[in-house]
């Protein structure tokens, strides 16, 4: 079973768009092993909703925390301890698993653990999701530092949203990461709009 782990420099640069585009492209089965403000909304109903093709399963997500803020603060308002050795990839069958993770790479899940360590866990390739603001690239290079430091295999980079070359490029020339594509800032997502992406990152099969 191959494994890839979408992350990001950081919350909401468009990791659940990359998601859903790789799972339909992949055809591939989706889990988010940790979803907070569940209150209001989860990331795998808006997979469910843009993934059309007949073969991808939304797996349930480990932990449904209801508040909308860190996986740790959330647990611990409802009595809950996340735990990383608890937390059990769920099985498929010669598919690819497309897992999600919460916010960045250092969003702690208990007082000691972070999403690092869950990717570490699960040894699955990585995707880092990379959007352009002020700030984006200090974002992006410690993103790199630690997934490297860590020793974790990263797949390559994805853009999000409107680019900006100059940043790009110095996050690219640092990295010496393999750009995989962009998806570009569409004024509304649906099903149609993520189709139309998962044709560009169907080479990654």
């Amino acid at each position: 079973m191959r494994k890839i782990f979408i992350t990001g420099i950081g919350t909401d640069v468009g990791k659940t768009v990359v998601a859903s585009v790789l799972t339909e492209a992949l055809k591939a089965d989706y889990w988010k092993p940790v979803q907070t403000g569940s209150f209001f909304s989860t990331d795998t109903a808006k997979v469910q909703k843009w993934v059309t093709n007949s073969e991808s399963k939304c797996h349930p997500e480990g932990y449904l925390l209801k508040q909308y803020m860190s996986p740790h603060a959330a647990a611990e308002l409802e009595g809950i301890d996340i735990d990383i050795n608890k937390l059990n990839m769920p099985a498929t069958t010669n598919k690819t698993l497309i897992m999600e993770g919460a916010g960045g790479l250092m969003v702690p899940l208990n007082r000691k653990e972070f999403m690092v360590d869950l990717i570490k866990k699960f040894d699955a390739e990585v995707i880092l999701v990379i959007q352009n603001y002020l700030g984006s690239i200090n974002h992006s290079l410690l993103s790199i530092d630690v997934l490297k430091g860590r020793g974790v295999n990263i797949l390559g980079i994805v853009f999000n949203g409107a680019p900006h070359q100059l940043s790009e490029d110095i996050i690219v020339d640092y990295s010496g990461l393999k750009v995989l594509g962009r998806i570009n800032k569409e004024k509304d997502l649906n099903a149609e709009v993520i189709s139309r992406y998962a044709k560009e990152f169907e080479y990654l099969k």
